[in-house]
């Protein structure tokens, strides 16, 4: 008789470890879904962009951009799409949806 893999009493212990270590982490230290600030810091760092490059290649006065980056104020919808289409970003975080 073969054992399969789901009948190893070491494999079905491994597999409820792995699942209490999951509902811990999960209840813990949860991730929640990043704000627009957080992914367009990520992507100008991706894409080695400044404020002022990201201010050039969205076609924004630089304090524009400084002032999205603080939380001060939010893209326009046209600003939004450039930011989703030039940087690569969902239009749902855009949106915030």
């Amino acid at each position: 008789m073969r054992l399969t893999l789901k009948d190893d009493p070491a494999m079905v212990e491994l597999e409820l470890l792995g699942n209490l270590v999951a509902d811990y982490d999960e209840e813990h230290y949860p991730v929640g879904t990043p704000t627009l600030i957080e992914v367009i810091k990520l992507r100008m760092y991706e894409m080695g962009l400044s404020q002022a490059g990201l201010a050039k290649l969205l076609g924004v006065s630089p304090s524009r951009i400084c002032d999205y980056l603080s939380g001060k104020s939010e893209p326009t919808l046209k600003i939004g799409r450039k930011i989703s289409q030039k940087l690569n970003i969902s239009p749902a975080i855009v949106l915030g949806v």
